[in-house]
């Protein structure tokens, strides 16, 4: 397949993965985008500009994320390789469970998407599959290719998901410490088996979210519940289980993001309860950090690429 753009610009929102009981499968895109412009040039050469999140520690070669996830997109659809000039401006906080790697991934397979001829042959569907090999699981990647919420999941022919109905008065604030845990290590803290009684408390769990989510906000509190994954990773960061009870203790549908340490928040009215963006006064100390919100109202789309 051949190259039609030179050019072109593409923007990948943040994600929250697990939204509590729904581990490695429910997610929800947020209101904080990554924006890359990529350009295809002459030469073999890779060059990279990088503004904001990661800027000091990111490589600028052929290893950054980016640039991987767009080779393999070409090769996936038999596109000829060629040389890039990049530059990204990252906005999603990076080590917080925000989605910040499932973006990255995303934005490449998406600027593939907009240099090639023919950008269905890279279908979301595609595009998720590419980016699960990436990842490992789709819930991060499936919002930020879809947008909204989505339920994935994997099997013997690869990812699946299918966006999910979110009623409009379901606002969600995700309130990010200064502090990073790596995805690595909170997830080395998991046990490789579960009681079946916390099993079956998740399964139901999760299905009632899907319901609350649709319609029933006021079950958020009960449907966002978890045994899986929580309680165990409450021994590398401490600060969101002590955010995260403070939160719910007020009635609030707290959960950790993805992987942590940032703790999402689903529910209506968030801003006139203290979470609306910026910095938050009233949260300084709580688990020893400082926090600030990113909140979001409506819906937020997945990614978009634009040729230049």
């Amino acid at each position: 397949m051949r190259l039609a753009a030179d050019a072109v610009r593409v923007t990948v929102p943040a994600t929250a993965g697990n939204l509590g009981p729904g581990f490695d499968a429910l997610g929800m895109a947020l209101g904080v985008a990554d924006e890359v412009e990529v350009r295809a040039v002459a030469s073999s050469a890779v060059t990279l500009e990088i503004e904001g999140e990661g800027a000091d520690v990111l490589p600028r070669d052929e290893s950054h994320l980016v640039v991987r996830a767009l080779r393999a997109a070409l090769d996936r659809v038999g596109a000829s390789q060629v040389g890039l000039s990049i530059r990204a401006v990252n906005r999603i906080p990076h080590g917080r469970g925000l989605g910040s790697s499932a973006a990255a991934v995303v934005a490449g397979i998406s600027a593939a998407r907009g240099l090639i001829a023919e950008p269905e042959a890279l279908s979301a569907e595609i595009a998720l599959a590419i980016a699960t090999e990436f990842e490992g699981h789709p819930d991060n990647a499936a919002p930020a290719i879809y947008g909204g919420a989505t339920v994935a999941w994997s099997g013997a022919d690869g990812a699946h998901a299918v966006p999910l109905q979110v009623d409009p008065r379901i606002e969600t604030a995700v309130l990010v410490p200064g502090s990073v845990l790596p995805t690595k290590e909170a997830r080395s803290v998991l046990p490789s088996l579960v009681p079946h009684k916390d099993a079956a408390f998740n399964v139901g769990r999760a299905a009632l979210l899907v319901n609350a989510l649709a319609g029933r906000p006021e079950d958020l509190l009960a449907a966002t519940e978890d045994r899986l994954h929580q309680n165990y990773r409450a021994e590398v960061m401490a600060a969101a289980p002590a955010m995260i009870r403070h939160l719910r203790a007020e009635g609030l549908a707290a959960v950790v993001s993805g992987a942590g340490p940032s703790v999402l928040v689903l529910g209506e009215d968030l801003a006139a309860r203290g979470l609306g963006s910026g910095a938050l006064p009233w949260a300084e100390g709580i688990g020893d950090e400082s926090w600030r919100s990113v909140h979001t109202v409506e819906r937020v789309p997945g990614a978009t690429s634009t040729r230049l």
